[in-house]
C-alpha cells in the first residue's frame, strides 16, 4: 500500500448490526472508490440475521474487548505501553496516554480501556484517520483514541445521539470542537446543531446517508384497480418513534369506511407484543401482519410489489426522533408512493403533491386521509413517484456521498 494512501478506521458500537444498513452501504461505496477501511467494533453483535451485502465488505474487523475487571483494565494499559517497544517520546502511545490521562480517567472504565485499545489497534493497522458513526459511545471512544494515537477523527451524527433527552450538551460540544470535521445526515440536523453549538460546529458538513441505487431499481406501477385490496407496507424497528400504532389505527378506520386494505409491518423490537394486542383488539388479525425482521433484499422485494409505503413517525416521550430513515428513501427509489409524518428532516424529501404525502406527526386522521388518497382505485401517481426517484438519485447516491467523505478527510 502506498504510504500516502489514507487508511480510515471506522469505530462502531456494534458491527455488523442488522438495522444499520447505511453503514455497510457507506463502507462499500468508500471501498469502491479505492479507500482502505479497517473496522473497530466495540461490542459483539447480538443479531441473529445478517444482510448478504456484508460478504462484499473487504475491510478487516477488529473486535475491541471490554475489561471484565480492574486487572483487565490495567493489563490493557500496560499492553499499550509495551506496544511502544520502549518508546516514550512525542508521538508514542505512552506519551499520548500520559498527556491525556486526566481525560482518560474521567471516562467510564469501558470507554477508557477501549479508547486505548483502539489507539493501539489503529497504529498496528496503519490507520491515518478515525471515523465514528453516532455521536455517542463510538465517538467517545474515537475521540479519546485519536488523542492518544495522535490521529484526526471525525463522526457522523444521526438522530437519537443528538435528540434524546439523555444527550449531554457539554459532551457533544466537546466532540464537535475536537473533531477534524463532523458530518450529519440532513439539513435539518445541520441547522439544529449549528443553532445549539454555534462555537464548535464550524467544520460540520451535510453528508446524507447514501443508497446503492442499483439494488433499488425503479418500478413503474399501473394504477391499482378496485378488484383487489390495497397493500400497505411499513418497515422499521418496533419502537415508539416509528409510530406504527398509527398504521394499525389507520387500517381500522379505512376498513370501517369501506376501503379494502391490508398492511404489513416488517421489523422487530420491544413494542411487538403491544402492537399484536392492538391488532387483535381491533379485529385486524387477518388484515394487519407483523412480518418480523427481514433482510435488505427481502425488504427491497416488498418495496417493489406493494401499493403504498406508510411512515407514521412520531417524537418519542424521551425526545428521540428519526432523522431520515434509509428505508423511506429506499421506498421512494423503488417507485412506491409514500405517506410520511413530518418529523425532523422528513419534509426535506417528502413533499405533498410533489414526491409523496406529508402529514402532521401523531395525526391519525390526517394519515388515514392521505393513505385513502394514495390507494384510490385507478389513481395515477406515476408523476409523483418518478419525481421521488429523481430526487433520491440526485441527493442520495452512494458514490456521491462517499466522495464527499473522502474529500473531507483529505481537506
Amino acid at each position: 500500500m502506498p504510504a500516502e494512501t489514507p487508511v480510515i478506521g471506522y469505530v462502531l458500537k456494534m458491527y455488523p448490526r442488522f438495522s444499520e444498513t447505511f453503514v455497510v452501504s457507506e463502507i462499500l461505496a468508500r471501498e469502491a472508490q479505492g479507500e482502505q477501511i479497517v473496522i473497530f467494533s466495540l461490542r459483539p453483535t447480538t443479531d441473529a440475521r445478517f444482510h448478504p451485502e456484508l460478504a462484499r465488505v473487504k475491510a478487516p474487523v477488529v473486535h475491541i474487548g471490554r475489561p471484565t475487571s480492574a486487572h483487565r483494565l490495567w493489563q490493557g494499559l500496560a499492553g499499550a505501553v509495551a506496544a511502544d517497544g520502549g518508546e516514550h517520546g512525542d508521538g508514542s502511545l505512552t506519551a499520548g496516554i500520559a498527556a491525556h490521562l486526566p481525560e482518560l480517567v474521567a471516562l467510564g472504565h469501558d470507554d477508557a480501556h477501549q479508547a486505548v485499545e483502539v489507539a493501539r489497534a489503529a497504529r498496528e493497522h496503519g490507520v491515518t484517520h478515525l471515523h465514528a458513526h453516532f455521536a455517542s459511545v463510538a465517538t467517545t471512544v474515537a475521540r479519546m483514541a485519536s488523542k492518544i494515537a495522535g490521529l484526526p477523527y471525525s463522526f457522523t451524527a444521526h438522530a437519537k445521539d443528538i435528540f434524546h433527552e439523555d444527550v449531554d450538551p457539554q459532551d457533544l460540544q466537546a466532540k464537535f470542537a475536537d473533531a477534524h470535521h463532523a458530518v450529519t445526515i440532513s439539513q435539518y440536523n445541520v441547522d439544529d446543531l449549528k443553532r445549539r453549538f454555534p462555537e464548535s460546529t464550524g467544520t460540520l458538513r451535510l453528508v446524507r446517508n447514501g443508497l446503492d441505487l442499483d439494488r433499488f431499481p425503479y418500478v413503474e406501477r399501473p394504477a391499482r384497480t378496485a378488484d383487489r385490496p390495497a397493500r400497505l407496507l411499513a418497515v422499521g424497528r418496533l419502537v415508539e418513534k416509528k409510530g406504527f400504532e398509527h398504521v394499525v389505527e389507520a387500517v381500522a378506520r379505512l376498513r370501517a369506511a369501506g376501503h379494502e386494505v391490508t398492511a404489513e409491518i416488517a421489523g422487530d423490537g420491544p413494542l411487538a407484543p403491544a402492537l399484536r394486542r392492538r391488532i387483535e383488539e381491533l379485529g385486524l388479525t387477518e388484515h394487519v401482519h407483523l412480518l418480523g425482521p427481514l433482510t435488505q433484499a427481502e425488504v427491497a422485494e416488498l418495496l417493489g410489489t406493494r401499493d403504498v409505503f406508510v411512515a407514521p413517525f412520531v417524537v418519542g416521550s424521551d425526545g428521540n426522533a428519526d432523522g431520515l430513515p434509509t428505508v423511506l428513501l429506499e421506498a421512494m427509489a423503488r417507485g412506491l408512493p409514500c405517506v410520511a409524518a413530518d418529523v425532523t428532516a422528513v419534509g426535506e424529501v417528502v413533499k405533498t403533491g410533489e414526491t409523496g404525502w406529508l402529514v402532521p406527526t401523531g395525526d391519525t386522521a390526517a394519515l388515514t386521509a392521505a393513505v385513502a388518497e394514495a390507494i384510490a382505485p385507478d389513481a395515477d401517481h406515476s408523476g409523483l413517484t418518478a419525481a421521488a426517484r429523481a430526487q433520491v438519485e440526485e441527493l442520495f447516491g452512494c458514490a456521491g456521498q462517499a466522495a464527499r467523505l473522502r474529500d473531507l478527510v483529505t481537506a
